[in-house]
């Protein structure tokens, strides 16, 4: 996430009142999540384990639970809970607007684009050309939508990430400060679930089909030209190269990297990246050879009976 105006070091340090660590006038130009973060943004560390993938990462100012030794050209920010420091941060820069109308005064919808009633478009959504946009839909905030998309009933763009901290008293989630980006020409199907970024982009990619009942986790990429069938679940921050098809009931795990051209067959459960390639089973293997293998266990089943 991206701050409107660059802010300096002791400028968060005194919005979060904290103590820190480097040149108070050092430039900072938004926050991101640890895989994505770039050269001049904060990322948030709250566990040893991450520690020195932290200080090592691009990230130039590290939200930190510890006093550690500053590496060269970059700036610290000492918190007793970075978690919720980062939450801070977000709400006070991308603060959550509450709708007054059904389709935002701030929202830009582009010629020709149909919008069926019951449709809900939140603050500063831009929707291009010639799409449509079927009843019952809801859009939230900051959502951008090119041209010669189709999103069909029920679809909600742009809920929050399913990212909790367990603490004692409960799960205290990560607040979205993201958006969903959805490219030309992608059609999405009814009461499918698009979560919004944390600090980045959940983006479908240009030529892309949707089919009902699909869950996209934040901050995923899907390429362009892929075909995603009902009831896949696809984690957040996986990345999903062009060309891919995934049938129904495909569940992907966090994190991961799918080839471009890679299919994977119905039910399959993905539990690791994967190279070009069809996949099938949980956890998946190459289609070919599981077939193989059923084959063989039932005829030697049916050998046994006999």
């Amino acid at each position: 996430m991206k701050f409107k105006e660059t802010q300096t070091l002791k400028q968060i340090a005194d919005l979060l009142q904290l103590q820190f660590v480097g040149d108070p006038n050092f430039r900072i130009t938004g926050i991101n999540e640890i895989h994505v973060v770039e050269k001049g943004e904060i990322v948030f560390v709250d566990h040893p384990k991450y520690y020195d993938k932290a200080l090592q990462s691009a990230a130039t100012t590290i939200l930190i639970n510890k006093e550690v030794d500053c590496p060269e050209g970059k700036t610290l920010l000492i918190s007793d809970d970075p978690f919720r420091d980062f939450n801070k941060i977000t709400k006070h820069f991308n603060p959550f607007i509450a709708s007054k109308e059904s389709i935002a005064s701030s929202a830009i919808i582009g010629e020709n684009t149909i919008i069926q009633p019951n449709v809900f478009i939140g603050e500063h959504v831009r929707i291009g050309k010639n799409c449509i946009i079927h009843s019952n839909v809801s859009i939230n905030n900051n959502c951008i939508i090119g041209d010669n998309v189709t999103i069909y009933s029920n679809a909600v763009l742009g809920s929050n990430a399913f990212y909790y901290k367990n603490r004692p008293e409960g799960f205290d989630p990560l607040v979205s400060g993201g958006r969903v980006v959805i490219e030309n020409y992608v059609d999405i199907g009814a009461s499918c679930t698009i979560d919004r970024g944390v600090t980045g982009d959940t983006t479908i990619g240009e030529g892309t089909k949707i089919d009902n009942q699909v869950h996209v986790g934040h901050d995923t990429i899907i390429g362009k030209k892929c075909l995603i069938a009902a009831q896949t679940g696809i984690a957040g921050c996986t990345v999903i190269e062009d060309e891919v098809t995934m049938w129904g009931q495909v569940g992907v795990v966090s994190g991961l990297h799918i080839e471009k051209g890679t299919v994977l067959m119905a039910q399959t459960g993905v539990m690791k990246s994967l190279k070009k390639g069809i996949y099938f089973g949980t956890p998946q293997a190459e289609y070919r050879q599981t077939m193989r293998e059923i084959i063989y266990l039932k005829n030697q089943t049916n050998k046994h009976k006999k």
